[in-house]
């Protein structure tokens, strides 16, 4: 039977610890201030605003990387549906 090499200061590599990440909440698009306005409301005309919401495929993006809540995301999302309906924004990116 074969013994595992034994570990001491010799055979252990020296490695460092990678810190850990701090993370800042991302903030709402539509709330600059902080406060949400209530209903929310997304005009499907801000196209300038509706593009920086979706990828350069024309996907909308979710919420975990816009930092949207859900219930701006969900007014962002038929927003975006709209204008795409009204020919203001493509279905489809480049």
């Amino acid at each position: 039977m074969s013994k595992a090499p034994a570990f001491n200061k010799k055979n252990r590599i020296n490695r460092k610890r990678s810190k850990a990440k701090v993370h800042s909440k991302k903030r709402d698009p539509l709330c600059p201030n902080g406060e949400r306005m209530r209903p929310v409301f997304v005009d499907f005309k801000d196209v300038e605003l509706l593009k920086k919401l979706t990828s350069r495929q024309g996907k909308i993006i979710g919420r975990r990387k816009t930092g949207c809540s859900s219930v701006s995301q969900h007014a962002v999302s038929a927003a975006i549906k709209r204008a795409r309906f009204m020919a203001l924004m493509p279905y489809v990116g480049d």
